[in-house]
């Protein structure tokens, strides 16, 4: 490239403030191969794109640096401009100099030379570039859901009502997820089944939906577009086609276990259904619970199944799709109340989390909406509510906030007052966190119509009394230590990613963030887009929400998938790694080393690459012993060049 724009972006005062910019513009000027030089405030609104258009025509460039902020965030920008103004796009770079620089650095002139530098590095990669075509391929029409909770229902009937296949893997043996064990929801109060049981019920008989159950995603191969998938089905020793719900086998099942949809308050048979409403309405044989299957110990069960619907025989089923799209929807677990020791979690019975409350708040749960303790059954004339029990904790939990936990402590304290007239509610809060709609009017009608009291405070122990539990905190507002002893204690416990984000980033090649959720690749711009083409992200998968926000965001999930489905066809990106014949000696390190399986040895005995599957990691480059190896676009001789800049002096 002989005829080279650089344009400088103030980013408002993000970089200006730190760099000086005017300053930068100036001595790329003199910079050999730089025809043309500015900087401007805002470079991505239109001004600033209309800007780089005229001049790439003026100045006849035919390349151009746009120094400004991370190329995750505009890099499509810029180089659609370069685009419409002629320019072969990826013969426009971006040279950032806002996160690499101007937000590190507090001394302007350090950081101004370093900014001169950095852009000098990519006048030096762009002057090597090399005009590419972007790649086009074919895509398969299916989309896969993973998990079956209010996310990804939601997101699997927005797919199907556009028309396309949706195949729904939930890992448990019902759909519904946490939102089927609440009472009701904040902040109207609505009754939780009556809003979810039609969306279970419309999206197992969607004729464009596949439902698989108490199944697992195990394997996922392939790219955007083209990814295939083998699911786990596993046995549930029940044919639901046969089994007529009468329930006699639960009766002389001899074994029990806790429930989990009862959070353990009862126990459920080792043949079960997980809760009434159930989809799909079918028993389960959970070959864990049983007293033994391989060998046989019981089969009272297939005794009394006058329709022989128990098969003994059912072993796990391995199915393969191929889907263009996947969106991950694994929902969330509770921090353990075990963790809480100072709590008494998990020693102290009448101390429970916030699910074991709505179930005892439900008219479907274990005490038919009655607020019993879980120790005697009595009435608790007394109920402390814990908030952050686990959140906003650095020292020894979850640094993060949970985000639902103040609105559905108020909710359980209205709940309570509602079941209990008589009863007291106290909520110990560091401090009420209610941004949705309406969330602080219902915040202020719990404690100023429904006389509440909630107290400015941290618990620091909850110790067992005789048959109470004893409160220990501190009222912040008056500087008081508090002493209150309640019949029940009810833990606001944080929210915690799903036990199986971790593995399922593996499988699917996608980034989890430090706490476990998984990590989108742009918070702002692209929340609900993975760092991988084709996958996208629902619900408390990647972060703490409550459920409008889940549905929303469940419904952005889809409407990116749709788009991805309706294209004719898919662009992947040109920069992508090519193999030098010449000098491949067939070692197959590159082979190894390719985490997207995109490079092979051939016939010939030399490496070749699917270019489809390449993302430009570079991971081959870097171990290939002959050189053979080489980024488009980003060659071995462009790093030696960019570093050579970088370390000249003035």
């Amino acid at each position: 490239m002989s005829r080279i724009g650089v344009f400088v972006c103030h980013c408002g005062m993000n970089i200006e403030r730190t760099v000086d910019t005017q300053a930068v513009a100036a001595t790329l000027s003199e910079h050999s191969g730089v025809v043309f030089t500015t900087d401007y405030n805002f470079l991505c609104a239109d001004p600033g794109q209309r800007l780089i258009r005229d001049a790439i025509a003026e100045h006849k460039l035919d390349g151009i640096i746009v120094a400004a902020c991370s190329p995750a965030m505009h890099e499509p920008t810029f180089r659609r401009v370069a685009a419409e103004a002629g320019l072969n796009p990826y013969l426009c770079e971006i040279a950032n100099i806002r996160e690499h620089c101007s937000w590190v650095h507090q001394d302007r002139d350090k950081a101004t030379q370093k900014a001169i530098r950095i852009v000098k590095t990519l006048v030096e990669k762009v002057r090597g570039n090399q005009p590419l075509e972007p790649l086009r391929i074919d895509h398969d029409d299916k989309c896969l859901v993973i998990g079956g909770g209010i996310a990804g229902i939601q997101a699997a009937l927005d797919v199907a009502e556009s028309g396309f296949e949706v195949i729904l893997v939930e890992k448990e043996p019902s759909i519904g997820g946490h939102m089927a064990q609440l009472s009701e929801t904040f902040p109207t109060l609505d009754c939780s089944q009556c809003i979810l049981t039609p969306k279970m019920v419309e999206v197992s008989r969607h004729p464009n939906v596949r439902l698989l159950t108490y199944s697992e995603v195990v394997e996922v191969t392939g790219y955007v577009g083209n990814y295939e998938v083998k699911i786990r089905k596993n046995p549930t020793y029940v044919d639901p086609d046969k089994c007529n719900l009468c329930g006699e086998c639960v009766k002389v099942c001899p074994k029990s276990v806790g429930s989990e949809f009862e959070r353990g308050l009862v126990e459920r048979k080792a043949i079960y259904i997980p809760f009434e409403q159930a989809i799909p309405s079918s028993y389960t044989l959970d070959e864990e619970a049983c007293l033994g299957l391989h060998p046989l110990r019981c089969s009272e069960c297939a005794k009394v199944c006058e329709p022989k619907a128990i098969d003994y025989d059912m072993r796990p089923e391995y199915i393969e799709e191929s889907v263009g799209a996947i969106i991950v929807a694994t929902g969330y677990s509770l921090y353990p109340i075990s963790s809480l020791t100072e709590y008494g979690g998990g020693q102290i019975p009448d101390v429970i989390d916030g699910l074991q409350f709505e179930r005892l708040l439900s008219a479907s749960g274990p005490t038919s909406g009655e607020v019993r303790r879980p120790s005697d059954g009595k009435i608790p004339k007394k109920v402390v509510f814990i908030q952050c029990a686990g959140s906003r904790d650095p020292e020894r939990h979850n640094a993060y906030c949970s985000k639902i936990c103040c609105m559905y402590t108020t909710k359980h304290a209205l709940l309570y007052r509602h079941a209990v007239p008589d009863g007291e509610a106290v909520v110990f809060y560091i401090d009420i966190r209610a941004g949705g709609k309406g969330y602080e009017e219902f915040t202020q009608h719990a404690i100023e119509e429904e006389r509440i009291l909630y107290l400015r405070g941290k618990v620091s122990k909850v110790y067992r009394q005789d048959d109470r539990v004893v409160v220990w905190g501190v009222d912040t507002l008056s500087n008081r230590r508090v002493e209150i002893e309640a019949d029940l204690v009810v833990l606001a416990i944080s929210m915690n990613p799903h036990p199986s984000n971790l593995a399922l980033s593996k499988i699917l090649k996608i980034s989890c963030d430090a706490d476990g959720f998984l990590k989108e690749a742009h918070p702002k711009l692209r929340p609900v887009e993975s760092l991988t083409a084709g996958i996208f992200l629902a619900g408390a998968a990647q972060g703490p929400k409550d459920i409008p926000e889940a549905v929303s965001q469940s419904s952005g999930a889809a409407v990116k998938a749709v788009t991805l489905l309706t294209k004719d066809k898919l662009i992947h990106s040109p920069e992508v790694v090519e193999i030098d014949e010449a000098i491949c000696g067939g070692c197959g390190i590159c082979v190894d080393m390719c985490p997207y399986n995109a490079l092979a040895v051939n016939g010939a005995g030399v490496a070749e690459v699917n270019e489809v599957l390449c993302e430009g990691c570079g991971s081959c480059v870097s171990a290939c012993p002959t050189g053979a190896a080489q980024l488009k676009n980003m060659t071995t001789q462009q790093f030696v060049e960019m570093i050579e800049v970088a370390l000249q002096d003035g």
